[in-house]
């Protein structure tokens, strides 16, 4: 039975490099949501995939659009489908987790790999799937990647919010929206250390004039304390496109090595 009542997926034809569009009807967000894809000229069976999340204000074109990830990615020898959800587009940013009567957390952790299986042949049950994501995107992802380590083989965030708290710095909204009782594990931490002895590698990075810096810095010491493996990495920039743009690549590079040859293209 298919999960989904309706998908929309553009024409071939006319994507741009290697960029297609999608609208999905989504119990989740008891709506539609959009999805941006690349998509590789050739790929095989069991394709790996990764899904990158976007932070405040933005939506599924941020990444592409602003980031030129899917460049990026087309210039590998091996490139991944990437996908790029919006994150539900409620108030300045959803927050990736369940409120007012939307769950947006299931949005990415079920729904997205569910509908690249079902509308894309080669991505399977079997396709290795990771996520990342920047600042709200980022606490997205690494939050999401260890609560759901069934599906996600690896995970990463960039100047990532650390925990839920944190939105109050960007959004408008009253914050007691994303930190209601019905939302577990608030913080990455919490969610990373109860789930340590069944998550895959992880990294994640902050620019060192990057407002979330501290916050990143007491995550990495709060790992080191539990004695998580992990890689946490410094460079110079701050919150803002020019400095994802650069680092990206390491979160693509990192999943790449995980991925087995006989995986790939």
């Amino acid at each position: 039975m298919k999960r989904f009542r309706t998908i929309e997926f553009s024409d071939s034809r006319f994507q741009k490099e290697g960029l297609r569009f999608v609208t999905v009807k989504s119990n989740n967000l008891k709506g539609r949501g959009d999805v941006i894809l690349f998509i590789p000229e050739k790929i095989s069976k069991n394709c790996a995939v990764t899904i990158l999340l976007h932070g405040v204000y933005g939506s599924a074109w941020s990444w592409p659009m602003s980031g030129g990830v899917h460049l990026i990615e087309k210039a590998k020898t091996n490139p991944m489908v990437l996908a790029f959800p919006s994150d539900g587009l409620w108030g300045d940013g959803s927050g990736y987790v369940p409120h007012d009567g939307f769950d947006f957390e299931k949005w990415i952790a079920e729904d997205i790999p569910e509908l690249l299986i079902e509308i894309i042949p080669e991505i399977t049950t079997d396709s290795l799937f990771f996520v990342t994501g920047l600042s709200m995107g980022g606490f997205g992802a690494l939050r999401i990647g260890a609560k759901y380590h069934q599906r996600f083989k690896s995970f990463s965030g960039h100047s990532s919010i650390t925990h839920l708290q944190q939105m109050q710095l960007f959004v408008e909204e009253d914050i007691s929206h994303y930190t209601h009782a019905g939302v577990d594990d608030q913080g990455v931490f919490e969610t990373i250390k109860k789930n340590k002895n069944k998550i895959g590698k992880f990294r994640f990075d902050c620019g060192t004039s990057d407002l979330l810096l501290e916050h990143n810095r007491r995550l990495h010491e709060c790992l080191k304390s539990e004695n998580i493996q992990h890689t946490y990495e410094e460079f110079s920039g701050g919150h803002e496109w020019s400095y994802w743009q650069k680092h990206i690549e390491r979160s693509l590079d990192f999943f790449r090595n995980q991925i087995p040859f006989k995986s790939t293209f």
